[in-house]
């Protein structure tokens, strides 16, 4: 048996099917552009690939971001009915950058809210939800009412045809057998 068939799973957990699916409907490939808006005020944009799955007996996603010459990082999301919300670590180990998050849904988005190691406030927020696209943004604050945008990402599902195939385009799968919302 390989790491592999240990961490992945085939779908949601039963224990709480419906909160797991808050990041379950990302399971899938995604293409994504990043834009890196720095604090000059000059940005740079490339391209990249973001992949979710269900690991851990289905009670976590884990996903795997790429952008070549970037950063290769990595994310486990886990829904913690203590808090009645998810915590979430992000892994850059390029860059050597480890993040913990609570996330919650907020009206229409997803926050993930974090503080960095020198005291400055975090958020990645992902909005603009559909089935078959994202945006998702990193904003950061030194007082928690002045956010500046460090980081933005259009996203977009790699095969978005399967999404409507499946079930004429109504509440469907995605080709996992997993529910996409």
């Amino acid at each position: 048996m390989s790491i592999t068939d240990i961490v992945a799973a085939d779908g949601p957990h039963p224990d709480h099917a419906t909160e797991l699916m808050l990041f379950g409907q990302f399971v899938g490939a995604w293409d994504l552009t990043v834009t890196d808006h720095f604090e000059d005020g000059t940005t740079r944009t490339m391209r990249g690939e973001w992949h979710f799955g269900w690991a851990l007996q289905g009670r976590a996603i884990q996903d795997v971001w790429i952008v070549p010459g970037r950063e290769y990082g990595m994310t486990v999301r886990f829904y913690d009915p203590r808090i009645t919300a998810w915590r979430s670590t992000w892994i850059g180990p390029t860059s050597g950058y480890v993040q913990q998050f609570i996330a919650r849904q907020e009206g229409d988005e997803i926050v993930l809210a974090g503080q960095q190691p020198d005291g400055r406030s975090l958020r990645w927020i992902f909005s603009s939800i559909t089935p078959r696209s994202f945006h998702w943004r990193n904003v950061v604050s030194t007082n928690g009412g002045t956010w500046r945008l460090r980081q933005e990402m259009e996203v977009v599902r790699r095969d978005p045809g399967h999404i409507e195939q499946l079930n004429g385009g109504s509440d469907v799968s995605s080709n996992d057998g997993n529910r996409v919302t």
